[in-house]
């Protein structure tokens, strides 16, 4: 009589689970170091773009977060760039705010809530923001004439009812308050109206 052995069971029959099979060559180990090594590349490639961008300007921590975010990155990758970028100096939020005020305070002529609301479009903190403004010269009535006189010359065409439209609308879009706003546009006005140039002509 023939007799006929049973094959030993196999594991997966014991457990009833397929057997786990790997693509030739790549064990799990391989495939981690490679998951590994394109994080560190997309890593890379973010922080090269962030650092471009700040050749341009500067950024605020909101700015440089939002452009992070927009990479392949995780989230703990984003706040160790964050941290990482902050300690080098290369995110300073406060020597952003005093460029903001240069530019647009003493070049553009910005009274201060047109600084402020600029530094929050900015995304800087709401503390340091009032740091700064406390550091702004108390001179909003002067800076307002002057732009105001210097506006006015430009409106020779227009009566005088437009003339203050106009002046009005330019210096509260330049975020100066009302009260000085009015004593400016006065101001203005009296000089034009000092040097004989006015008009019943109206223009829209």
């Amino acid at each position: 009589m023939v007799h006929f052995e049973a094959s030993p069971e196999s594991a997966a029959d014991r457990t009833g689970l397929a057997p786990v099979t790997y693509l030739p060559g790549a064990s799990p180990t391989d495939r981690a170091d490679a998951a590994a090594d394109e994080a560190a590349e997309e890593r890379d490639r973010a922080e090269k773009l962030l650092l471009q961008r700040l050749r341009g300007r500067s950024l605020s921590a909101v700015e440089a977060e939002k452009l992070l975010r927009s990479t392949d990155i995780d989230e703990e990758a984003v706040h160790e760039i964050l941290e990482r970028f902050a300690e080098l100096h290369y995110l300073d939020e406060e020597k952003l705010a005093d460029q903001i005020m240069h530019s647009h305070h003493e070049r553009k002529g910005l009274g201060r809530s047109g600084v402020a609301a600029e530094m929050r479009q900015r995304g800087l903190d709401a503390e340091l923001i009032a740091e700064k403004l406390e550091e702004m010269p108390d001179d909003e009535a002067e800076r307002a004439a002057e732009l105001a006189l210097k506006r006015v010359g430009q409106l020779d065409r227009f009566d005088d009812a437009t003339i203050d439209r106009r002046l009005t609308g330019f210096l509260m879009r330049k975020g100066y308050a009302s009260s000085v706003v009015r004593d400016a546009v006065k101001a203005a006005m009296a000089s034009r109206r000092g040097s004989g140039r006015t008009s019943t002509v109206r223009f829209r």
